[in-house]
């Protein structure tokens, strides 16, 4: 029975300093991210994602632009075409 209760002591006591050490070791990584001042990740990523924005609503805009006045007047017209069939 001292045993059983001495490995269940270790056992708590071990995961106590297990979560310590990773509570410690978060708090320092958390540190040094908020301290470094180098902003250049950030800066790339925003720029990135600001370019792939400013594409995907030209491409957008383009397309709307050829639907609108070709495609769907034409589709529009041969859609008309066959429900007025005269045969």
């Amino acid at each position: 029975m001292k045993n059983l209760i001495q490995r269940a002591r270790n056992k708590a006591l071990s995961a106590a300093y297990s979560a310590q050490s990773k509570a410690l070791n978060a708090c320092g990584r958390a540190k040094a991210a908020v301290s470094n001042r180098e902003g250049q990740g950030a800066l790339d990523t925003a720029v990135t994602v600001l370019i792939s924005i400013v594409l995907g609503a030209l491409i957008l805009a383009g397309l709307y632009l050829i639907l609108n006045g070709t495609v769907l007047p034409s589709v529009t017209n041969r859609i008309e075409d066959m429900f007025n069939y005269q045969g």
